[in-house]
């Protein structure tokens, strides 16, 4: 599973060829969930402030996160998208 982003001790990664709709994975500490991208759906439990800087990272870079999950559902290499600041 690539990582695509790291800020604040989250992870971010995509797997390839996933299941939609497109989303992310994340762990913080012992903290695993998934989130979707378009409808911001969580699986899983994190701490709000957790959850609220992940979708604060997903608004910023929606459309980069769109393009690296096509990438991936093709199986095609995915690069990294700058951490939220």
């Amino acid at each position: 599973m690539p990582e695509i982003s790291r800020f604040y001790g989250i992870i971010i990664c995509l797997y390839w060829k996933d299941h939609n709709p497109p989303h992310v994975h994340f762990t913080y500490g012992d903290y695993e969930c998934s989130i979707s991208v378009l409808d911001r759906i969580v699986d899983g439990q994190a701490p709000a402030k957790v959850i609220s800087k992940v979708n604060q990272w997903i608004d910023l870079h929606e459309q980069e996160i769109l393009t690296l999950w096509e990438k991936a559902q093709q199986g095609k290499q995915i690069g990294r998208i700058e951490p939220l600041k």
